[in-house]
C-alpha cells in the first residue's frame, strides 16, 4: 500500500513539473514557430500556435545567413563583450570576494556593507553618474565603456564571498608552511576549489551581459558597434516593422546561452549551494 502511495506521489509530481515546464517553454515554442513564418502572415494572424502550416518558410533564416551583414556584426560584438565581461568579472570579483571572506583587515565589514548597499541600489540610479564618468574618461562609443562597470560586479563579489567562507583554512595554513605566497595559495589551491561557484557565476554573468540592453544603448553610438539587443531593436521603425527578421534573429540569440549552460550546467547547482566543507 505504501509503495503504491509513493508511486502515485512520484507520478503526480512528475506530471505537475511537466505542466510547469510546458508553461515555461510555451513562449519559446511560440517564438521558434513564428520565426519560420513570413511577415505578412505574422501581421495578419499574430504570434499564435494556430496558423497555416503551408506558410512555413526558411526565408527568414536564409536572409540572416546570406544578407544580414549588420546582424552578424552585432552578434560578434555581443560575443566579444560577453566573453570579456565573464572573464574579467570572474577574475576580479573572485579575488575581492575571497579577500573579504578569508582575510582580517581594517574596514573589511564596512567594505562588505558598501558592496551590499550597491547591490540594493537599482542600476538606473547609478546610470547617470556612470555615464558622466564615461564622458570624463572619453570612453563614449567604446566597448570599454560597456565592460568597465561590470568588471567587479557586486552580486559576484557577494556570491564568491559566501562561497569562500566555506573553504578549508587548513589548506591555507599548510601552504604557508610550505612557503607558498598568498597569490599562490589563491590561484593554485583555493581557486580550483571555487570551480563550481565560478561556473555558476559564469552562466549568470554571461546571461546578464548577453541580454543587457539599457547600458550599451546609453554609451554606444555607431551602428557597427551595437550589441545584438540594440541591433534587433533598430529593426522596429516607424516606417516598417521587420517582425519576421526580428523573430528569427531572436531565436539565433538563444544559441550561445544554451551552449554556455550545456558546458557548465553540471556545476551550476553545486555552485549555487554556497559553501559547506565535508569533514
Amino acid at each position: 500500500m505504501k509503495g503504491n502511495t509513493n508511486k502515485t506521489l512520484i507520478w503526480s509530481l512528475t506530471f505537475g513539473f511537466a505542466v510547469v515546464a510546458f508553461i515555461a517553454l510555451f513562449p519559446l515554442l511560440n517564438l521558434i514557430l513564428a520565426s519560420f513564418r513570413p511577415s505578412t502572415e505574422l501581421m495578419r494572424n499574430g504570434i499564435s500556435l494556430v496558423f497555416d502550416p503551408s506558410t512555413i518558410t526558411l526565408d527568414n533564416f536564409i536572409y540572416i545567413f546570406t544578407e544580414a551583414r549588420s546582424y552578424w556584426q552585432w552578434y560578434g560584438n555581443s560575443l566579444i563583450i560577453s566573453a570579456v565581461i565573464i572573464v574579467t568579472s570572474l577574475f576580479f570579483s573572485s579575488m575581492v570576494g575571497y579577500a573579504l571572506a578569508v582575510y582580517e583587515f581594517k574596514g573589511r565589514n564596512v567594505f562588505f556593507v558598501l558592496v551590499l548597499f550597491i547591490l540594493m541600489v537599482p542600476f538606473e540610479i547609478l546610470m547617470l553618474p556612470l555615464f558622466q564618468l564615461m564622458i570624463d574618461l572619453q570612453l563614449i562609443n567604446t566597448y570599454t565603456a560597456v565592460v568597465l562597470p561590470a568588471v567587479v560586479a557586486p552580486i559576484a563579489v557577494f556570491f564568491f564571498r559566501q562561497y569562500a567562507l566555506g573553504l578549508p583554512r587548513e589548506l591555507m595554513d599548510a601552504a604557508r608552511i610550505d612557503g607558498s605566497t598568498e597569490y599562490g595559495i589563491f590561484f593554485k589551491i583555493m581557486l580550483p576549489l571555487m570551480g563550481p561557484s565560478l561556473a555558476a557565476m559564469a552562466i549568470l554573468q554571461g546571461l546578464g551581459s548577453w541580454n543587457n540592453f539599457l547600458w550599451p544603448l546609453v554609451v554606444l553610438r555607431s551602428n557597427d558597434m551595437f550589441t545584438l539587443p540594440i541591433g534587433l531593436a533598430t529593426l522596429l521603425t516607424p516606417y516598417g516593422n521587420n517582425y519576421d527578421i526580428l523573430l528569427s534573429g531572436s531565436v539565433m540569440t538563444i544559441v550561445p546561452i544554451i551552449i554556455l549552460f550545456i558546458f557548465f550546467q553540471r556545476y551550476f547547482v553545486a555552485g549555487l549551494t554556497l559553501g559547506g566543507v565535508k569533514g
